[in-house]
């Protein structure tokens, strides 16, 4: 799925629509009425992550609230629901997983938000695999599909503005919820993000490399970016964070911070990624690479590509190799 520096280039490109008004809509999304967004005004556009969130509001509220006002609906959504529903998940919490069909299931209406007494005003944006937003153009077949057919993808949702423009969504799921129920200081693009939360973080005991994909302390982070970065700072993936030295778990994360940067300034230019470990049968040195799957016993698990020439092994605490 897209990481971070491709939603947040999303989320730019949602920008200019702000405060426009939908005059049609279209799609084939089942997780939401898209009827509904027809005559409303986009009001806002965030990114947490790998989520892009979106609020509308009535047409009608010329003005609409104001960034103050729903800061605080915000935090008084966020009180209410946690009374209403202690111990469950957040409703807008951020998911490790998605299917690439939507379940056929009653259209979710922004009325039936599940924050008890808070109106569904906000629209989360999950991207699947191959998920993208386009603006004023539809995404084209570059090749054939397996039955030799030249599709053109489906969009999951269009939205056309009073300005003539459009933005069209593919391969994601979106669900209505109150707010954008996201901490500023997980997320690795953030200027809020926390440095000394993530160092924690990496401290543990775990293999860094479920450390690094765990959104809690490093939203946004994915695959990619985790495969990368470790070549760059060249430690194991399976190497526990509490045997590292300080001086590695700072650098690691120096490197994620500022690929993660400079991967979304080339997006902004239009260049591409040219990753030097990820998908290759070879590092820059030309050494061979390996290739396994790696993850939590009972989490999700991700291919991970390491050099063991320029990525050595770290001794466990019994001794033997990571």
């Amino acid at each position: 799925m897209p990481e971070g520096p491709s939603v947040k280039k999303f989320q730019l490109l949602t920008s200019p629509f702000v405060g426009q008004v939908v005059t049609k809509v279209g799609g084939s999304s089942r997780k939401i009425n898209v009827n509904e967004l027809k005559a409303l005004k986009l009001q806002d556009s965030q990114v947490h992550g790998k989520n892009l969130f979106l609020a509308f509001v009535a047409a009608g509220d010329l003005l609409g609230p104001s960034a103050e006002d729903m800061t605080l609906q915000r935090e008084a959504c966020g009180g209410a629901s946690s009374a209403a529903q202690e111990g469950q998940e957040q409703v807008c919490a951020p998911q490790t997983g998605l299917p690439e069909e939507e379940p056929q299931e009653a259209p979710h209406s922004r009325f039936d938000a599940p924050d008890a007494g808070c109106p569904g005003n906000w629209l989360r944006v999950h991207f699947g695999l191959f998920g993208s937003i386009r603006a004023n153009e539809f995404s084209r077949a570059n090749k054939a599909n397996k039955r030799g057919d030249w599709k053109d993808p489906i969009p999951r949702l269009v939205l056309h503005f009073e300005s003539g423009g459009f933005l069209v969504f593919y391969n994601c799921r979106m669900h209505w919820c109150s707010s954008p129920m996201a901490d500023p200081a997980s997320d690795i693009l953030s200027v809020e993000f926390h440095r000394g939360r993530a160092l924690d973080a990496l401290r543990t005991p775990n293999p860094v490399c479920y450390t690094l994909l765990d959104q809690r302390y490093f939203s946004g982070l994915g695959n990619i970016i985790k495969n990368e970065i470790l070549y760059m700072a060249k430690i194991h993936p399976l190497a526990q964070g509490s045997l590292l030295a300080v001086s590695d778990r700072e650098r690691l994360l120096d490197y994620a911070i500022q690929f993660s940067s400079d991967w979304l300034q080339s997006k902004l230019h239009g260049k591409g990624l040219h990753p030097q470990i990820y998908q290759k049968e070879q590092c820059p040195l030309g050494h061979a690479v390996m290739r396994k799957t790696l993850g939590p016993l009972h989490g999700f698990k991700r291919l991970t590509w390491w050099c063991p020439q320029c990525q050595p092994a770290v001794p466990s605490e019994s001794g033997n190799p990571s």
